[in-house]
């Protein structure tokens, strides 16, 4: 199984290949950005598991991009480890109460970052079994998709999908009203590295759309951009 995809958000570029590095050796991905700003547009496609943000970058600073990704965003449920040189207890204080997961104080060793990616991977996976264990059905008009049962009705008849179909639709039942370019739907349901076109997706979305009948609509295509499962009831 691929390993976590790690954004590493550091201006001082010993530090941030020395971290990339390490993490890398570790088989993790690793998506380094030099600014607050460059990490804001990286994170639309990388779509890191954990970000290691300093909270010392010129322009905009850590505090700033933490407020951003956490306020309205739909990247606010990434786990982010905010790393600073600073010693006042303040800048921590804020980080969390902004929602920042964990801290790591310069200069610090690789090994224990990497020791705390690890522990708050694990956090994470461990949340999210929670979570779809409390809200393994989705329903959105008249479907209702069963995570646990593997299984999809269509007012209350179940409907035929394979293993590929049944993951499109939950990630997009999941997402109501977002919208997500192909390439953002195979990264989702099948990892960043499995060998799968656009064009495939497009095959996916149709066969969906035909066994889901009138309700298979609320799949709309948006022009120049991907797909969006309507949220509308």
């Amino acid at each position: 199984m691929a390993k976590a995809t790690i954004m590493v958000v550091e201006d001082d570029q010993d530090i941030r290949e020395l971290i990339s590095y390490n993490l890398g050796k570790e088989g993790y991905t690793v998506v380094p950005a030099e600014s607050g700003e460059q990490a804001l547009k990286l994170i639309e496609t990388a779509n890191p598991d954990i970000i290691v943000l300093d909270i010392m970058l010129p322009g905009m600073d850590g505090i700033e991009v933490l407020r951003n990704l956490k306020q309205g965003s739909r990247h606010a449920h990434v786990p982010v480890i905010m790393a600073t040189a600073k010693s006042e207890d303040s800048d921590i204080i804020t980080g969390l109460e902004l929602g920042a997961d964990d801290y790591i104080a310069k200069p610090f060793s690789p090994k224990v970052l990497i020791a705390r990616v690890r522990s708050l991977l694990r956090r994470t996976q461990s949340r999210l079994n929670e979570a779809r264990a409390q809200d393994e059905v989705v329903q959105l008009g008249p479907i209702a998709l069963d995570a646990g049962r593997h299984e999809v009705t269509l007012e209350g008849k179940p409907v035929d999908l394979s293993a590929t179909e049944f993951a499109i639709l939950e990630f997009m039942m999941r997402n109501p009203g977002w919208v997500f370019s192909r390439n953002q739907i195979i990264d989702a349901v099948r990892g960043k590295d499995y060998p799968v076109t656009e064009r495939s997706v497009d095959v996916q979305i149709l066969g969906l759309r035909k066994k889901l009948g009138t309700a298979g609509n609320r799949i709309e295509t948006v022009r120049g951009v991907g797909y969006r499962f309507q949220d509308a009831s």
